[in-house]
């Protein structure tokens, strides 16, 4: 049994491993997958001394307690929570040693939705396909995690950052995503393309890995006959029958059937990953590149 692990004391809601993803791998059928709120994945990593690519512990809404079998130091970041050792404050957005077989709890989000726990040495999961990611619609990568499960860890390779605190945005009050038009938008009445673009959208409670789902007006067809499917990207923003626009995330599909009506920028994808149910979603139109 190696000292090196982490033992899943409270797995939370949903709590998952996630990297970088493995992108390049659509002509398989394969998302991309990966952390939803990349740079606060990636200020973890920084923050305990990781490489870029080590996987960290994604959580959803209600954190999760771990225990590690041996001392390690941590970072949690995102969503903002309060994170203890052994029923103790601790900081949060900063490096923290975690003795061994401490209990590190990372509570409740207190605004946004995703917390990003990285630790010392990474998540030493198999790799698939390159990448340690859960893919929740391909069934890829390690299962979300489960009360008593063991999480083996890589060795520490850098000292962890000398800093107090680590500056990160706040999860947003309001979603501005922009987006590139087409290419399906010719499938929308001219109206439906400006409600689109003007009027304002509320995140869906139904939203999760896969995509972004909102509430708001429902967007008419100008052609109502079947789309054959065809391949989509991450940020594409797809219509289904009920009208409601759809953003796809890590974990969408690699083909759709649904016209797509624009692309979101990448940059704007984070703030989608921290938006909670009810959060309002304006679409920007911007000119092509």
């Amino acid at each position: 049994m190696t000292d090196r692990a982490l033992c899943v004391v409270r797995a939370g809601a949903l709590t998952t491993v996630q990297d970088l993803g493995r992108p390049g791998h659509a002509h398989l059928g394969v998302p991309r997958s990966g952390a939803l709120d990349g740079p606060a994945a990636a200020l973890v990593n920084r923050l305990v001394g990781n490489a870029p690519e080590a996987a960290v512990l994604e959580t959803t809404l209600n954190g999760c307690t771990v225990r590690p079998r041996s001392a390690v130091t941590v970072a949690v970041c995102g969503a903002p929570c309060h994170v203890t050792v052994d029923g103790r404050p601790v900081a949060w957005g900063a490096p923290v040693r975690v003795p061994a077989g401490a209990l590190l709890d990372i509570g409740a989000a207190m605004s946004g939705v995703r917390s990003y726990v990285a630790v010392s040495g990474g998540i030493a999961v198999d790799p698939v396909l390159g990448s340690r990611s859960t893919d929740l619609l391909s069934g890829l990568g390690p299962p979300p995690l489960t009360d008593g499960a063991v999480l083996p860890l890589g060795r520490p390779t850098e000292p962890h950052a000398r800093v107090d605190v680590a500056p990160q945005p706040a999860p947003p009050a309001e979603v501005v995503l922009r987006v590139t038009p087409g290419p399906r938008d010719d499938w929308f009445t001219p109206v439906a393309v400006r409600v689109f673009t003007s009027r304002v959208y509320r995140v869906s409670p139904a939203s999760n890995r896969i995509g972004l789902r909102t509430e708001g007006p429902a967007l008419e067809r100008a052609l109502t006959g079947e789309l054959p499917s065809e391949g989509v990207v991450l940020g594409a923003v797809q219509v289904p029958p009920d009208g409601r626009p759809v953003v796809f995330l890590a974990d969408h599909p690699t083909t759709g059937g649904y016209p797509v009506i624009a692309v979101v920028r990448s940059a704007d994808l984070p703030a989608a990953a921290q938006a909670v149910p009810g959060t309002p979603v304006r679409f920007v139109a911007v000119r092509r590149r």
